[in-house]
Parts: C-alpha cells; structure tokens; sequence
C-alpha cells in the first residue's frame, strides 16, 4: 500500500505542478480529494483489507491525503501570486508611487453665514421661520405701505407669476404672514431667497439670499434696533467693529436707518472696498410704520415693532473679501476649496 500512496502522490504532484489557472487546479483537487476523489474512496475501502492492516494502510492514505492538500495550497498561493503580477502589469500601475489623497468637500460660504447668523440671533431670543417664494402682490408691497405706483413694483424689477402673485422682491413679506397669524410678542428672523429682476454683474444677481428680523411688543424704541444690531455686529465681525446709523427712508419703517460697520479691510482707515470712507453698509432698519401696524390688525398705540433686513450674500462677501458676487453662484470648485477648513 505504501507504494500505491507513493504513486497517487507522484500523479497528483506532476498534475499540480502542470496547472497554470486556478479552475484547472480546482479540478484536480476535487480528482484526489473529492467526495469521489482517489484518495477518499481508498480510504473508504478501508473495511476491504484485514484488521491487521488497516492502520498501515490508513496512516499511508492519510499522509497521501495531507501531502496532495498541501500541495494544492502551494500551487493554488503560487498561481494567485502571477495573476496578481499580470494584473499589475496590465493596469501599469507603479505601486511605488505615493497615494492620492481623496478629496474633501467644502461648505459653501453662504451656508456657513446662514447658520452663523441664526445662531447669533439664536442668542439674542429670536425663532427663525419661513414663508414661501411665491408671494401675493399684496403681501410683498401694498401691506408693506408701499404704493401701486412705486417704481420696485414694475415688470422692469420684478418677476410676476400673475397680476396678484410675485417671486418675492425680500422676505420682509414674511413679515405681514408672521403678524396676521401671531399676537405679540414677537421676535424672529427670516432667512431666504429673494428674486429680483437684475442683470448680473459684481454686485447684483436676480436670485439673492436675504434675512429679514422682526420684533413686536410694547414699547419698541429705536434704542432697541440700535442695540440688536450692534451685538450682531460685534458678534459677526468683531468685538472691535465701530457701528453708525444714518438716517434712510424705507416704505414700511419710520424712521429709517441704515447702518454701516467699519471696513472690515482697513478698519476704519480708508481703502477701495469701501471707498475710502472706512465704512460699509450692511443692512437697513426702522421701526415698523404705524400703517403696517394697522394692516395686520394691532393697535399702533399698544404695541410698536421694529424691522431689519441684510443681504446674506453681500455680508457673506464683506466678511471673506469676495469682489464679485457671481463667484457665489457659478460653483467654482477652486473657489470653493477656499473654504475647505470654513466651518
């Protein structure tokens, strides 16, 4: 018997080491070591030879058995070693070289300000909300106080979907959904898109984002806008930022502000961005007018409000150095990468 095993042994080891692909060496595994292989039907036949030999005879077999497995493992590892050479070979790929390293996104600039800004008015107790982009005509101008015959309500300046809805112009029209539907008292910010009919250059596009700040209560002075807005002026740019209100006119407030902060490029001293006054305008505030009080129903003797409202995009510019507001719009990736670590 010990000869027999020698044999399977010697067949098994000339077939193995012919084989070049795995199938094929799959099926001479399966010839010797199979269900129905040589080997494991010699070791069936045990009962056939007589007790005296069946050890002798079984620990030949075994051996035969162990050494083919063997056998097969090392031709099996050898042949997946080749492919694996070939592989590399055929893709050209020079596994010496250093790795790329994946790419990381970046948050756009506007989205970082837009949650900055709700978290510092977070602070300050105001709930954000918002109202849909398609406004009707009457929210968007004539509850606002503004008239039929102002120039902001021609075609020329904005998008009409019919004669009695719009693409919102500012999202100070939330302003009149937000009072009709609440008593005071009242704090809250509305942030948006806003659509106007610009053509696009540095400093305008017809679909900008906006954020507008209600407040209504009993007795609102103006002592308040001039309080809200410098802390989220020291908060957003600085606690070194010098603030000033110049007085404005707006249909919906009275009086009217605007409010500059200290250029954020030369602090003060004069520079092109902002023309060399050392000031920038960032927004425009007021206290409600006495007619928008009465149009959504509260009595401007009990209760008085105030209203504020800012570009995003144009404060999202000021506080990054961006000139043109179109590298907001066109998804630059090399624009974007800027921001990488801007959270």
């Amino acid at each position: 018997m010990d000869e027999k095993a020698k044999k399977i042994i010697s067949e098994a080891k000339k077939s193995i080491e012919s084989v070049v692909k795995l199938p094929e060496l799959e099926e001479i595994r399966v010839k010797y070591l199979g269900k129905k292989g040589e080997i494991t039907q010699a070791l069936r036949s045990l009962g056939e030879y007589p007790e005296d030999e069946r050890p002798v005879v079984g620990r030949f077999l075994n051996e035969a058995r162990e050494t083919v497995k063997e056998m097969v493992e090392a031709r099996r590892s050898h042949i997946a070693a080749i492919d694996l050479e070939n592989k590399l070979k055929a893709e050209d790929l020079d596994i010496t070289l250093p790795g790329k390293r994946p790419s990381i996104g970046a948050r756009h600039p506007v989205s970082v300000v837009y949650e900055e800004l709700e978290r510092i008015f977070a602070h300050l107790g105001f709930e954000v909300l918002e109202g849909p982009d398609v406004e009707l005509d009457y929210n968007n101008f004539e509850a606002l106080n503004v008239p039929k015959n102002h120039p902001s309500r021609d075609i020329q300046d904005t998008f009409y979907i019919t004669d009695e809805s719009v693409l919102r112009t500012h999202t100070t029209c939330v302003d009149i959904r937000i009072m009709k539907n609440r008593t005071p008292p009242i704090r809250a910010i509305i942030p948006g898109k806003v659509y106007r009919s610009d053509a696009s250059d540095p400093s305008h596009l017809p679909v900008f984002h906006q954020l507008d700040g209600l407040v209504v209560e009993e007795g609102i002075t103006f002592g308040d806008v001039k309080g809200v807005l410098g802390m989220f002026a020291h908060e957003f740019f600085g606690p070194d930022t010098d603030v000033r209100f110049r007085p404005s006119y707006f249909p919906f407030t009275e009086p009217s502000a605007e409010m500059d902060v200290s250029c954020v490029i030369c602090h003060g001293s004069g520079c092109r961005l902002c023309k060399h006054t050392g000031w920038l305008e960032i927004l425009g505030s007021g206290l409600l007018h006495p007619r928008v009080l009465r149009e959504v129903g509260y009595d401007p003797e009990e209760v008085s409000g105030l209203a504020f409202g800012m570009g995003i995009d144009r404060v999202t510019m000021l506080k990054y150095g961006i000139d043109d507001i179109r590298l907001l719009a066109e998804n630059d990736m090399a624009f974007n990468q800027q921001f990488i670590h801007v959270w």
